[in-house]
C-alpha cells in the first residue's frame, strides 16, 4: 500500500514539477551587449529544456562575457560561445574548439531555422553541444532537425545588431577582421517584465507534423529487404528513400549540413547481367567525358572486397561553378559491389574541405553493410515504365516501383548458384556459363524462349540455395562437385556450330538428356545394382 501510494505521489510530483520547470524560463530574457549593439534573446524551454537551462546558467555565471563571435558567415549565421576566444593564451587558430568541459545530449526539434533563431553548435556527434551557439542571419532550413533550436532574438535593435556583425569583414577562415566589434562585453539575465516594449511571446514556426525530419541522436540500424541490404547509419544522419525516377538513388543517407559541409551517401541498386569488370568499364566510360572537360579529376582507384563480394572503389574530385562563377570542389567516393546478379553503387559526396573529416562516417556505413536475399526486384521506371499499366506487380496505382519477384528483368537471368559455389562471378566456371548462355543459347529464338521459361523456375529457389552455400562450406563444396558434370557436358557446345533453330533444339535436347542420364539414370542404375548384389 505504501509503495503504491509513493508511486502515485512520485508521478504527481513529476506532473506538477515539469510544467514549473518550463515556466521557470518562459519569461527569462538574456541580453548580450557588444560594441555593435545589443542582442536580446528569449527561449523555448518546452522544446529544449536542457539547452535552455544550460545557456541561461552559463550566462548567469559570466561564462560568455569576453567571448567573441568567432565565426561569421554573411547570409548564414554568426557563431560564438567559445571560451578559448576570451582567453589570450589560445591562438586564433584554436577558436571554435573550446567547450565548458562537458557536453549535453541533443534535443532536436521541428522548429525551423529561420532568421533570428538561436541554435546550438556541435561537432558531427549529435550529443557534443556544450557552450557554442549560433544565430541564424538568413533562413537556413537545411539545418532543420539536425541542430537543437532553443531560442531566438527579439526587437528591431537585435536584428540590426545581427546584421552589423554578420556583414563584418572576415578572414578566409570566417573570423572577424575587427574582432573587438564582435566581443560579448556584458551579459544580463532578466525577467521579461524588466524590459519595456518587448513583443508578446509567439510560438515558433515549426515544420508541419509528419513532414519534419529529425536526425537521430544515436546510430540506427536500417534494413531494406527489397534491396537485399542492411547497414547502420551514424548518429545525426538521416536515412531517406526518394521517389523512384530514372536518375534518383534508391536510398540516401544525409549527414549534418553546414555552410562548408554537405555529406551524403547514396545507394543505387540494379540487376545487371554484367561482371564487376564490365561494370567498372561502364563507370569509366561514364566519367571519361567529365575528365576530358576538366570537370572531374581521378584521385585513386582500386579493387577490393565488401563482405566477401568483389568491389571497386573510385575516388575523384569534381570541379563545378556556382551561379556567381566561383569554383566549388566536391569530393566523390564511388564504390561498386557485385553480389550475385545485383550491382550496388554506393557513393559518398561532400564539399572537398570537409570530405576527409566525414569520410569516417562513410567507412562506418560500408563496414556495417550486410547483404541478403532480394525479396523484390526493381522494374523499369521513368521513360521505361509502363505507367498506364495498372497491373504492375506490387504497384496497383501504376506509378512504377518494384516487382514482386526476381523473374528475368533482363534477358538471360544470372548464375547465382554457380557464383556462390565458385566464390566469384569472375571465376572461369561462371564466365563459361555466361558465355554459353549469351553466345550460343540466346543466339536463337528457341534458346531465348527456353531461357525465359527456365529463369522463372530458376529464380524461385536459386537465391536460397546461393545463401545457404555462403553459410555452409560443406554444402558449397557439394554443389561445386554437383555442377562439374553439367559444366563438362556444356563444353560440347564449344565444338559445334549452331546456325539454325533446329540445330539449337537438337543440341539442347541432347545435352538435357545427357544430364538427365548423369544425374538421375546413372545414380538409379547404380542403386539398383548395389541392391541386387546385397540380395545375392
Amino acid at each position: 500500500m505504501n509503495g503504491k501510494f509513493f508511486s502515485i505521489l512520485f508521478t504527481l510530483l513529476i506532473i506538477v514539477i515539469t510544467p514549473q520547470a518550463f515556466a521557470e524560463y518562459e519569461d527569462t530574457i538574456v541580453v548580450m551587449e557588444t560594441d555593435s549593439g545589443r542582442l536580446i534573446m528569449e527561449f523555448f524551454p518546452q522544446f529544449a529544456p536542457n539547452h535552455v537551462e544550460n545557456f541561461v546558467t552559463l550566462s548567469e555565471d559570466g561564462f560568455y562575457t569576453g567571448t567573441i563571435f568567432h565565426r561569421i558567415i554573411e547570409g548564414f549565421m554568426i557563431q560564438g560561445g567559445d571560451p578559448k576566444s576570451a582567453d589570450p593564451s589560445f591562438s586564433m587558430s584554436e577558436w571554435g574548439t573550446g567547450d565548458p568541459g562537458y557536453s549535453i545530449d541533443a534535443e532536436f526539434n521541428n522548429i525551423e531555422h529561420n532568421r533570428g533563431i538561436v541554435s546550438m553548435a556541435r561537432s558531427s556527434d549529435p550529443n557534443s553541444a556544450g557552450s557554442q551557439f549560433f544565430i541564424v542571419h538568413k533562413d537556413s532550413n537545411f539545418l532543420d532537425g539536425q541542430y537543437t533550436v532553443f531560442g531566438r532574438i527579439l526587437t528591431d535593435e537585435s536584428f540590426e545588431t545581427l546584421d552589423r556583425i554578420a556583414t563584418m569583414d572576415t578572414a578566409p577562415n570566417d573570423q572577424p577582421m575587427q574582432a573587438f566589434l564582435a566581443i560579448i562585453k556584458n551579459v544580463q539575465v532578466l525577467d521579461r517584465s524588466e524590459l519595456s516594449s518587448l513583443p508578446e511571446y509567439v510560438t515558433p514556426v515549426t515544420t508541419a507534423e509528419g513532414e519534419s525530419l529529425i536526425a537521430p541522436t544515436v546510430s540506427q540500424p536500417n534494413s531494406f529487404p527489397e534491396y537485399g541490404l542492411s547497414f547502420t547509419s551514424p548518429a545525426g544522419w538521416l536515412v531517406q528513400t526518394p521517389v523512384p525516377t530514372n536518375d534518383s538513388p534508391d536510398i540516401v543517407v544525409v549527414g549534418s549540413k553546414t555552410s562548408t559541409s554537405a555529406p551524403a551517401v547514396s545507394f543505387t541498386i540494379n540487376r545487371v547481367d554484367k561482371t564487376i569488370l564490365q561494370s567498372i568499364e561502364n563507370l569509366r566510360s561514364a566519367v571519361t567525358p567529365l575528365i576530358q572537360t576538366g570537370a572531374l579529376t581521378i584521385v585513386s582507384e582500386q579493387g577490393t572486397q565488401i563482405q566477401g563480394n568483389d568491389a571497386y572503389l573510385l575516388k575523384a574530385i569534381g570541379h563545378f561553378e556556382d551561379r556567381e562563377g566561383i569554383e566549388k570542389k566536391i569530393g566523390f567516393s564511388t564504390l561498386l559491389v557485385k553480389v550475385d546478379d545485383m550491382l550496388y553503387t554506393i557513393q559518398y559526396t561532400n564539399n572537398l574541405e570537409s570530405f576527409d573529416r566525414e569520410a569516417a562516417s562513410f567507412d562506418s556505413i560500408v563496414n556495417t553493410i550486410e547483404f541478403s536475399n532480394i525479396d523484390f526486384a526493381k522494374v523499369p521506371v521513368g521513360d521505361e515504365a509502363d505507367f498506364s499499366n495498372p497491373d504492375l506487380r506490387l504497384d496497383p496505382d501504376g506509378s512504377g516501383g518494384y516487382a514482386g519477384t526476381m523473374d528475368g528483368e533482363e534477358e538471360g537471368g544470372g548464375c547465382l548458384i554457380a557464383t556462390a559455389a565458385f566464390g566469384s562471378e569472375m571465376a572461369p566456371q561462371v564466365q563459361f556459363l555466361r558465355e554459353i548462355r549469351d553466345n550460343t543459347v540466346m543466339s536463337t529464338q528457341s534458346g531465348t524462349t527456353f531461357m525465359n521459361g527456365f529463369n522463372q523456375f530458376y529464380y524461385s529457389f536459386s537465391p536460397y540455395v546461393a545463401d545457404y552455400e555462403r553459410e555452409n562450406p560443406v554444402f558449397k563444396e557439394a554443389v561445386k562437385v554437383t555442377l562439374t558434370p553439367l559444366l563438362t557436358s556444356l563444353t560440347l557446345l564449344n565444338y559445334v556450330e549452331v546456325d539454325s533453330e533446329e540445330e539449337m533444339l537438337g543440341y539442347g535436347i541432347s545435352i538435357i538428356l545427357l544430364n538427365i542420364g548423369m544425374y538421375f539414370v546413372a545414380p538409379a542404375a547404380a542403386i539398383i545394382t548395389i541392391k541386387n548384389r546385397i540380395r545375392q
